[in-house]
């Protein structure tokens, strides 16, 4: 008798433990699961570049294995009716074996839509697009106009849909801000095939470039009137702003290099590790119909408001972003003092650093480039003036300085 009750608490022993390592593994499978990373969104990029050059070129053709398909610049109309045609590289775009978007702006604030006018105008640009041997998958209409002129939006592009081939798919580029006229905006959709939603540069510029939590509300919001697949605009590039004395904006210049202005000046940046957490973030949470992210704008080596071309790719293929800043001294030319350059060695541009210390008595000193010269209880700095990102292999005079006693050995501070 004791012998079988024995036998029978072994049995009982090896039953649970087998029982406890099934739900064991049963636990760390259901772990993997929810624990599995969300596949990344597929990526397309706009060529906003209204001059094709070389830098333009090479781009594109480093980038072609990472990107779906190529928005292209190809004609704008400004707010007094006059029209500017882009002149791509055709032996590229004929070329290219991703699909091409022929996008058209119009400003949006051109008075009034002369929609036979702008029909024909376009159908004759794909026309020529098309004679050029370039794949044109679809057509984008870029108009930021105010929510009060949607409704005629709406008519002028059911009247474009109309003369288009069929095949052609039209899309458009939506604002956060015509969420408010949710009537309006269901209209404007139902002529489209795809929307692209900008969520960056549609603020007042003192609130910055881009807000993650409101581009993701936005987001939201926009996926809730959308039958179609959609996109969203992610930006690649920095903005100066410039301000009157009295506070009125003055400039705002994303496309070309700073002009010199005695107004206040303001670098807004898009900082690439940010912009690629919110692009994880967006995979991960993924709003109904979102197909994938627009990049504004294809970055090159000649566009100084653009991220590095490396970044870009860094981030597209979703290789950690890893900068490295220091700080090297070199002989000024004919002078005493040395500069101070800030180098960046790693493969992603990095935001300029607040601080650069001096550990040493100096007699002169002073910042470039938007640093200052500053002083506080411990030693002698430059302070950042002014926010900005230093590319990935590039390096950047911050200062000089002329020191006669102590190790000169500057660093960075965040």
């Amino acid at each position: 008798m004791r012998a079988i009750a024995a036998r029978d608490v072994v049995a009982w022993a090896v039953f649970v433990a087998r029982g406890v390592r099934l739900a064991i593994v049963c636990a760390c499978v259901a772990l993997a699961g929810c624990s599995k990373p969300a596949s990344p969104l597929p990526n397309d990029a706009y060529v906003w570049q209204r001059v094709w050059t070389d830098g333009v070129v090479a781009a594109m053709r480093a980038s072609g294995g990472l990107v779906g398909t190529w928005h292209i610049l190809a004609a704008e109309l400004d707010a007094r009716g006059r029209w500017s045609d882009v002149a791509p590289d055709w032996s590229v775009l004929a070329s290219e074996h991703a699909p091409v978007v022929a996008v058209v702006r119009i400003d949006g604030a051109l008075n009034r839509l002369d929609d036979s006018t702008l029909i024909a105008h376009v159908t004759r640009l794909l026309d020529a697009w098309k004679h050029r041997g370039v794949n044109v998958a679809g057509l984008e209409i870029d108009h930021d106009c105010a929510t009060a002129r949607l409704a005629g939006y709406q008519r002028f592009l059911a009247a474009l849909r109309a003369r288009l081939d069929p095949s052609m798919r039209l899309s458009i580029t939506a604002l956060p801000t015509w969420l408010d006229s949710p009537a309006a905006l269901d209209g404007v959709l139902a002529q489209t095939d795809e929307a692209v939603l900008q969520v960056h540069a549609v603020m007042n510029p003192v609130q910055g470039l881009f807000d993650d939590t409101r581009a993701l509300a936005w987001m939201r919001a926009f996926a809730r009137h959308n039958r179609h697949p959609w996109r969203v605009a992610l930006p690649t590039y920095g903005t100066r702003v410039t301000w009157s004395r009295d506070g009125r904006v003055t400039g705002i210049e994303s496309e070309q290099p700073a002009l010199q202005s005695d107004d206040l000046a303001h670098e807004l940046v898009a900082q690439p590790n940010e912009i690629s957490a919110f692009a994880a973030r967006i995979a991960k949470e993924r709003p109904d119909g979102l197909a994938g992210i627009v990049w504004f704008r294809l970055p090159t080596d000649d566009d100084t408001r653009a991220w590095s071309l490396a970044t870009w790719r860094a981030v597209l293929a979703h290789t950690p972003l890893q900068p490295a800043l220091t700080v090297r001294t070199r002989e000024a030319a004919g002078s005493a003092a040395r500069d101070l350059v800030l180098v960046n060695a790693g493969n992603a541009d990095a935001p300029l650093p607040a601080r650069i210390r001096v550990d040493a008595r100096c007699d002169a000193a002073d910042g470039i480039n938007g640093y200052v010269i500053d002083r506080d209880t411990q030693s002698l700095f430059l302070r950042r003036a002014q926010d900005g990102l230093l590319r990935a292999g590039r390096q950047r005079t911050v200062g000089w300085i002329r020191c006669t006693q102590g190790t000169l050995a500057p660093r960075v501070e965040p």
